[in-house]
C-alpha cells in the first residue's frame, strides 16, 4: 500500500489523490449517474407491470408465473458460468485479444444454456409443478439463451464504460415492453399472457445488448472455438459462476422456500412485495457494471488502498440511495402495495423486511466486488454460509408461526425477516475479510444516514394520517424531498457529490472530506 492511498496531507498546498484516483471517481460517479437516470426510466416503466398483473390477472396467476420466471432466470443464471463479472478480469489480461474473448466467453455461456433449456423442455414441470402445461409454456424453456446472452453482452459493454447499453436493455427495452406487453396479451391469450409478455422483453433486452456489443468487439469474423480454451476458461470460472448463483438464490430461496408451505395466491402476493422491494436494488445495479473493470485496474496496479476507497465510497451512495428509496416506499405501504390491488395488501409486513434487506445487503454487494478477484474461495465459503442461514431461519420463523397460529400470510413476513437477517450477516463478515485482505478500512457507513433516515420517518409518520391518495401523492414525494436535504446536507462531502456533477472538479475540490 502505497503512502500516497494511506496518509492524510501533512500541509495544505500538498495534492490530496493522485490523478488516476479522481479518474476512477468520476468514471464510477459517471457511470452510477447513468444507470441512476436508468433506474428512474425502469421505475416509470415496472409500475405498470406491477398493476396490470396484480389488477387483471390475479395473484394466483401472478404467483404461477412467477415460479415459472424464478427456474428459467435460475438456469440462466449458472448459464453464464461466472462470465457476468469474470469477464472484466479475463479481459484486462495482458496480451488479450477483446473479440476473442469476448466471443469465446459468449459461446460457452450459449453451450451451457443449450443443456439447460434442454433440461426445462424435456420436465416443463419444474417450471410449472402446478396446473396443466400448454406448449407456450413448454418453449419458455429456450428464454435461457436470451437471458444468459444478455449477460454476457452487457458485461463486455461495461467492460468499455459503455453503461448506457445496460439502461437501453434493463431500463427501457426490458420494462415497457413486458408492461405493454402484459397489458396487450391480456386480450389475446389471458392464461398465457404474463409468460408471453416476459419472453418478449428478454428477447427484446437481448437483441438491445447484442448490438452494441457487436458494435465495440466486432463480429465473430475468423474466430473458432478453441475446446481447451474453453474448458480452461468454464473451470477458472466454476468459483465465480458458483458465488453468482448463490448471491442470486439468496433473492430467490425466499420465494421458493415459501413455494413449499402456501398456495400460489400467498406466493403471488409475497412476488409482489419482492418485486416493489426489488425497486431500490437495482440502484445497486447501477454501479456493478463499472466498479468491476475499475476494480479489476486498480488490483492489476497493486492499488490496494484505493480499492478499499472505491468499496467504501460507492457502498455509501447505494446505502443511501436505497434507504431514501425503501422509507418512501415503505412508510405508506398498506398504500403502495393497495395500489397493486387490494388482495395484495396482507404484504405489506414482507414489503417493510425486503425493503430494509436491500439496505442491509449494500456493504456484502460492493464488498463481494472486490472478493471475487481476491478471496474468491472464502467469498464463496461466506455465501454457502449465508444462504444455509437464511434456509434455516426461514424454515424456523414458519415453523414457528404454524406453531402459534397465523394465518399462511405471516410465512410471507417469515421469509423476508430471514432474508434481512442473513444478508445483514454477510455485509458484516465480507466487509471484515476484505478490510483484512486489502489491510484497510472498508466502511459504507455514516452518521448522517441516521439523522436522515429519523427526519425522514418523523415526516413519513404524518404522511400516513393522510387519506391513502394523498399519502402517495404527497407523502412519498416529501419523504423523499426531507430524506434528500438531510443527506446531501450532512453526508456528502465533496467526493460524494462527483456524483452528480456531470464534469468533475480538479483534484483539489474533490477530495474526499472524510
Amino acid at each position: 500500500m502505497s503512502q500516497t492511498d494511506s496518509a492524510a496531507p501533512t500541509a495544505p498546498d500538498v495534492p490530496p489523490a493522485p490523478p488516476e484516483r479522481d479518474a476512477d471517481t468520476a468514471a464510477l460517479a459517471k457511470g452510477g449517474r447513468t444507470n441512476f437516470f436508468g433506474f428512474i426510466l425502469r421505475l416509470v416503466a415496472r409500475l405498470p407491470f406491477l398493476y396490470v398483473a396484480g389488477r387483471w390477472y390475479g395473484p394466483e396467476a401472478v404467483g404461477r408465473f412467477a415460479f415459472a420466471v424464478l427456474v428459467i432466470e435460475l438456469i440462466a443464471q449458472l448459464s453464464t458460468l461466472g462470465l457476468k463479472r469474470g469477464l472484466a478480469e479475463q479481459l484486462s489480461k495482458p496480451g488479450a485479444d477483446p473479440r476473442i474473448t469476448v466471443w469465446d466467453g459468449m459461446f460457452v455461456a450459449f453451450l451451457a444454456s443449450a443443456l439447460g433449456s434442454a433440461i426445462l423442455l424435456l420436465f416443463p414441470q419444474f417450471m410449472f409443478p402446478s396446473g396443466s402445461i400448454s406448449p407456450t409454456d413448454r418453449f419458455m424453456a429456450l428464454l435461457v439463451f436470451a437471458i444468459a446472452g444478455t449477460e454476457i453482452a452487457l458485461a463486455a459493454c461495461a467492460y468499455r464504460f459503455d453503461i448506457g447499453a445496460t439502461v437501453r436493455a434493463r431500463a427501457v427495452v426490458e420494462p415497457w415492453v413486458i408492461s405493454i406487453g402484459a397489458a396487450a396479451f391480456w386480450f389475446v391469450s389471458p392464461p398465457d399472457g404474463l409468460m408471453l409478455s416476459y419472453a418478449a422483453a428478454m428477447l427484446g433486452a437481448f437483441a438491445t445488448a447484442l448490438w452494441p456489443m457487436i458494435r465495440h468487439y466486432g463480429g465473430p469474423g475468423v474466430w473458432r472455438p478453441q475446446p481447451t480454451h474453453l474448458i480452461s476458461l468454464a473451470r477458472r470460472n466454476a468459483p465465480l459462476a458458483a458465488a453468482d448463483a448463490i448471491e442470486w438464490g439468496t433473492r430467490r430461496l425466499d420465494l421458493f422456500i415459501l413455494g413449499q408451505f402456501t398456495s400460489p395466491t400467498i406466493y403471488g402476493i409475497y412476488y409482489m412485495a419482492q418485486q416493489v422491494a426489488s425497486l431500490p436494488q437495482k440502484l445497486k445495479t447501477s454501479f456493478e457494471p463499472i466498479l468491476g473493470p475499475v476494480i479489476t485496474r486498480n488490483l492489476a496496479e497493486k492499488k490496494l488502498a484505493a480499492v478499499a476507497a472505491q468499496v467504501s465510497q460507492v457502498g455509501f451512495w447505494i446505502i443511501a440511495a436505497q434507504a431514501g428509496v425503501a422509507l418512501a416506499l415503505g412508510i405508506p405501504g398498506e398504500a403502495v402495495m393497495g395500489l397493486v390491488g387490494p388482495e395484495f395488501v396482507g404484504g405489506t409486513g414482507a414489503l417493510a423486511f425486503l425493503l430494509a434487506a436491500e439496505v442491509v445487503a449494500a456493504t456484502a454487494v460492493v464488498s463481494e466486488a472486490a472478493l471475487v478477484y481476491v478471496a474468491r474461495h472464502r467469498n464463496l465459503l461466506i455465501s454457502l454460509a449465508t444462504l444455509a442461514l437464511q434456509a434455516a431461519l426461514s424454515v424456523g420463523f414458519i415453523l414457528i408461526a404454524r406453531a402459534m397460529g397465523w394465518p399462511p400470510i405471516y410465512y410471507a413476513g417469515a421469509v423476508a425477516l430471514a432474508l434481512m437477517l442473513a444478508l445483514g450477516f454477510a455485509s458484516l463478515v465480507k466487509a471484515r475479510l476484505l478490510s483484512k485482505i486489502l489491510n484497510a478500512p472498508v466502511n459504507s457507513l455514516r452518521w448522517a444516514l441516521v439523522w436522515a433516515t429519523a427526519g425522514a420517518a418523523v415526516l413519513g409518520w404524518g404522511a400516513t394520517q393522510l387519506p391513502e391518495w394523498a399519502e402517495l401523492l404527497i407523502g412519498v414525494p416529501v419523504i423523499l424531498g426531507i430524506y434528500a436535504w438531510l443527506i446531501w446536507t450532512r453526508g456528502f462531502g465533496p467526493a460524494d457529490r462527483a456524483l452528480f456533477r456531470k464534469h468533475p472538479a480538479p483534484a483539489t475540490e474533490t477530495a474526499s472530506s472524510g
